[in-house]
């Protein structure tokens, strides 16, 4: 958690007490909750802050600069990373899609709890979310490159900035992905050497053609 804490607060300023609260606030819930469902696997909970936390936290530091309108986190699960980038991010709108009752219940009490006025949470598959003009869209552990661009190509556009955790595999993916994958790149995660996250837009690409 220290070196979480530390990341987090490696800009004076830059993420207020109230936020860092917010974080607290939402991982005790998370642990509580963790009891009654499987929200995170058991074997990850001593690395809870490194391995869930900073590791949807950095998605942040991904968006560029002056990037303004709706961030939808896809198949978001125990909030991971768009509750993260909700709290860290409150002059954005976020839509958490989940389609898992159990849970969604659970983010909504969550999300309640916490103040994040800027949070919606959408029950139901990807399918059933409406049309929409995304600016950020974010998935981890939700699909393969080029299914995700397919299921949720209606809620994008060509100026949609895509933030795909990918693990170990990001950089498979990509390549796999031929000339149609020639506007994302792979960043390298902050919390695993051998982690990536792909990063991007869909300028050229058609993803109707995907699916």
């Amino acid at each position: 958690m220290a070196q979480s804490l530390a990341w987090l607060g490696r800009s004076p300023g830059r993420y207020s007490p109230v936020q860092i609260a917010r974080l607290h606030k939402f991982t005790s819930m998370l642990l509580e909750e963790n009891g009654q469902q499987n929200l995170i696997a058991s074997a990850t909970v001593p690395f809870l802050w490194s391995r869930h936390i900073l590791d949807s936290a950095q998605l942040v530091d991904l968006v560029p600069r002056g990037t303004s309108g709706e961030w939808v986190d896809l198949g978001t699960g125990a909030g991971f990373p768009g509750m993260i980038c909700a709290i860290l991010c409150p002059d954005l709108p976020f839509t958490l899609v989940e389609e898992r009752r159990k849970r969604a219940d659970w983010l909504k009490k969550a999300m309640n709890a916490n103040g994040l006025e800027n949070t919606t949470v959408h029950h139901g598959r990807l399918s059933t979310l409406a049309r929409r003009n995304a600016a950020i869209i974010s998935a981890r552990a939700f699909a393969s490159l080029p299914d995700t661009l397919a299921q949720a190509s209606h809620i994008a556009t060509p100026e949609t900035w895509w933030l795909l955790p990918k693990g170990k595999s990001a950089a498979e993916e990509l390549a796999q992905m031929g000339e149609q994958g020639a506007m994302f790149h792979v960043e390298h995660s902050c919390t695993n050497d051998n982690a990536g996250i792909i990063v991007g837009r869909t300028t050229m690409i058609d993803t109707g053609a995907l699916r």
